[in-house]
C-alpha cells in the first residue's frame, strides 16, 4: 500500500468523523442504558442503540475499505519509531472496535432469539436461542468497553500532543484545513 501525501481526502475526513462521533454517541447511550431499569424507556433507547450500531458497522466497513484503497496515512511529524508503532496500533484497535462492537451486539441479539432491526426494518428475523453464541457476543460486547475507552483516550491525547506540542497540524489536517 502506498503512503499518502499530507493532505487527506474529503472522504477520509468525513468517514473518520462520522465513524468516530457516531461510535462515541452510541457508546454513551450504551453506558446510560446500563444504568437504567428495565422498562419502555430502556427498550426504546435499546432500539436506537442497536439501529445506530448497525449503521456504524456499515460506515466502519466502508471506512476500512476506503483506508485499504488509499493506503496508510502519512505521518506529519518526525516521531520516534515507538510512537509511530503505538499510533498505528491505536488506529488499528479503534477500527477493529468499530467493527467488533456492532457485530458482537448483533450476535448477542440474534443468538438470544431476538430479531435485529434498523429503525423497524428487520434485517435478521427472530430465531432459536443459541446460548453459547449469545454469551460469546455478550462477553465481547461488554468486556471490550474499558479497553476501547483507554485506546480512545490515547488517540485523543496523541492527536492533541501532535497538534499543540509537536505543532505538526495533525488535527488541522483531520478537519480539512491546509497545513
Amino acid at each position: 500500500m502506498a503512503t499518502n501525501t499530507k493532505k487527506l481526502s474529503l472522504t477520509t475526513i468525513v468517514m473518520h468523523w462520522l465513524a468516530g462521533v457516531s461510535f462515541i454517541g452510541v457508546f454513551i447511550v450504551g453506558l446510560i442504558m446500563s444504568e437504567m431499569d428495565r422498562g419502555p424507556s430502556k427498550s426504546e433507547l435499546m432500539g436506537y442503540h442497536k439501529s445506530i450500531g448497525v449503521l456504524i458497522l456499515i460506515v466502519a466497513t466502508i471506512r476500512i475499505l476506503w483506508r485499504l484503497k488509499e493506503g496508510k496515512l502519512s505521518s506529519l511529524g518526525s516521531s520516534p519509531a515507538w510512537q509511530e508503532k503505538i499510533a498505528h496500533a491505536v488506529h488499528g484497535i479503534l477500527m477493529l472496535a468499530t467493527i467488533a462492537m456492532p457485530i458482537s451486539g448483533i450476535i448477542m441479539s440474534a443468538a438470544g432469539g431476538r430479531s435485529v432491526d434498523v429503525f423497524g426494518w428487520v434485517i435478521i428475523s427472530a430465531g432459536e436461542k443459541i446460548e453459547w453464541l449469545q454469551q460469546l457476543g455478550s462477553t465481547v460486547h461488554h468486556s471490550a468497553v474499558n479497553i476501547i475507552v483507554a485506546v480512545l483516550v490515547l488517540h485523543v491525547i496523541g492527536a492533541l500532543k501532535h497538534q499543540f506540542m509537536d505543532k505538526d497540524g495533525t488535527i488541522s489536517r483531520m478537519i480539512g484545513k491546509n497545513i
